[in-house]
């Protein structure tokens, strides 16, 4: 999505420019040609992922190719900073400046990265504020151009659309599942999920949704199979393309834990966060990881503002008594929310954070364009 975006940006000042490499659907659909398929690298786990590492070393084989033979002017990595901090290497013998969009977290696990990214990277474009600090001690190029989210969540829809919409009752609350949008965590969330909704349920608390990415369920395929049975016996709407709407409209979310947390903390939205991966990814991680909190949130605000249910927490019945905590306290929902407007404040710059990125960029590395 902020890839997308900044491409937007980029063409504006630079509109002859053409772009390709590792993108997904807004990716294309913003004109950057596809050579690697952003889904082949959606893998979460240090144990998860050695099953894919042929397919994946073929993909960044097929990246580093197209680079050698087409000599762009510049390369923009964003995610995935054990595949992209090894294309930045491979960038760097070829000559080309690499710019990381969205800081890799080695502020909280495996910082002995932060070499690489000081020997190979031209910069860093970071959205958090106590990055730009922390990357400057340790010798790494940063620029702090604010959350993008902070600037752009907002919904499509006002509250009696959007229930409209969903097929849902406007004079009720509901409460919006965010189980994961990659597929695999999705799995590995949603029987907790949905235990948790049936507890709730029996507690008077009718109405939900799940909001997931357009074709989501689709690509799922016979993964998703197991659950259909349940979702459709506890009335769970499935909306699809709607998050922000979904989010902002919703007097609780539940939310796996990642960039879906600091949408809702930016739509204003109260939650409870969740996460959970392979037992042996959880313990070998524990060794790498050194954060006072999981969820993003907090780690902004510096302190629990979200109840973080992680691992052997993240049961249904810890999941739904903790947004039972929640929905049975009003001064704690709107102490919540009084939070996140403060962290909202703290991520907000006074122009729109993707237009300042490709102000920078076009600036600082591309050379005979239109600015």
């Amino acid at each position: 999505m902020y890839a997308s975006r900044l491409v937007v940006e980029l063409r504006k000042l630079a509109p002859d420019a053409r772009f390709f490499g590792c993108a997904g659907p807004q990716m294309r659909a913003v004109g950057v040609e596809s050579v690697v398929d952003a889904e082949a690298l959606a893998v979460v786990g240090l144990v998860e992922v050695l099953a894919h590492i042929p397919r994946i070393y073929g993909e960044f084989r097929k990246l580093i190719a197209a680079a050698r033979d087409r000599k762009p002017q510049l390369a923009i990595l964003t995610d995935s900073p054990d595949f992209n901090l090894r294309v930045a290497r491979r960038l760097k013998r070829l000559g080309i400046p690499a710019v990381y969009l969205v800081a890799p977290q080695v502020w909280a696990w495996r910082s002995g990265r932060v070499r690489r990214m000081r020997r190979d990277l031209a910069s860093v474009l970071s959205i958090f504020p106590f990055e730009k600090a922390w990357f400057a001690a340790r010798g790494v190029s940063v620029d702090f151009i604010g959350h993008p989210l902070a600037w752009s969540a907002a919904p499509r829809f006002s509250r009696t659309e959007f229930c409209a919409r969903s097929g849902l009752d406007e004079t009720k609350p509901f409460i919006t599942l965010l189980p994961g949008s990659r597929l695999g965590e999705a799995r590995r969330h949603l029987p907790a999920v949905l235990d948790a909704v049936e507890i709730l349920r029996s507690h008077g608390h009718t109405q939900f949704v799940w909001a997931t990415p357009v074709g989501f369920l689709e690509r799922g395929g016979s993964s998703f199979t197991t659950f259909r049975e349940r979702i459709s016996a506890l009335s769970i709407q499935i909306v699809e393309g709607e998050a922000w709407d979904a989010i902002a409209h919703a007097g609780l979310a539940l939310a796996a834990s990642g960039t879906v947390t600091m949408e809702a903390a930016l739509l204003g939205t109260a939650m409870v966060t969740f996460y959970k991966v392979t037992e042996i990814s959880w313990r070998l991680g524990k060794l790498l990881v050194s954060v006072p909190f999981y969820t993003m949130v907090n780690l902004v605000a510096e302190r629990k503002v979200v109840p973080e249910l992680m691992q052997s927490e993240f049961t249904g019945s810890n999941l739904a008594q903790a947004a039972l905590d929640l929905l049975n306290n009003p001064a704690a929902l709107d102490q919540m929310r009084a939070d996140l407007a403060q962290i909202r404040e703290s991520l907000r710059r006074d122009s729109d954070p993707l237009a300042e990125a490709a102000r920078l960029l076009v600036v600082r590395y591309l050379k005979e364009v239109r600015y």
